[in-house]
């Protein structure tokens, strides 16, 4: 089989991945990518009906009220980041 990417942006972001995983080829990458997206779906397919049943209890907690306002989901998503960002410096690479 042969692909012809005639995106470049695409075909950039092709060997930034090349690069960045020190995959030997283009071929290696797609695979990486495809086992990655296979696992997500099913990741996804496994825990949908729990997934599903979480959305569901939100939902209700927002009907009853019970949610938080913008700006306190705003605060506690930039407290994550820094969380993150701060653990992402202390691991040793």
């Amino acid at each position: 089989m042969t692909i012809e990417i005639r995106d470049p942006s695409l075909e950039a972001r092709i060997q930034k991945q090349l690069q960045a995983t020190g995959s030997r080829s283009v071929e290696e990458v797609l695979l990486r990518l495809l086992d990655t997206q296979e696992e997500q779906d099913r990741w996804l397919l496994e825990n949908r009906d729990e997934i599903n049943a979480k959305i569901r209890h939100g939902i209700a907690q927002l009907d009853r009220g019970e949610g938080i306002s913008e700006d306190q989901l705003d605060a506690y998503m930039a407290k994550l980041k820094r969380r993150i960002a701060n653990l992402s410096k202390t691991r040793p690479v």
